[in-house]
């Protein structure tokens, strides 16, 4: 999915990027995702190394924002 993100700006702005330019973005991203699923799975009482906690709480987190941004809720 990050990487579809990425070929989808990529494509928007008309640009032609690097396999390195394009792994580097990739490797920001998923360092990104693994520091949050691990402070969402300890904030919410797991252990760090709990990736289904911290994933799906900071997704559920996330859904929630938008449908009250969205006055859903």
């Amino acid at each position: 999915m990050a990487t579809s993100a990425l070929e989808m700006r990529q494509n928007a702005s008309r640009e032609s990027w690097s396999f390195e330019r394009t792994e580097d973005q990739l490797a920001t991203i998923m360092r990104q995702v693994h520091a949050q699923c691990r402070a969402t799975a300890e904030t919410y009482g797991g252990d760090a190394d709990d990736y289904v906690l911290g994933a799906n709480t900071a997704d559920f987190l996330r859904v929630a924002e938008a449908m009250t941004a969205q006055g859903v809720v």
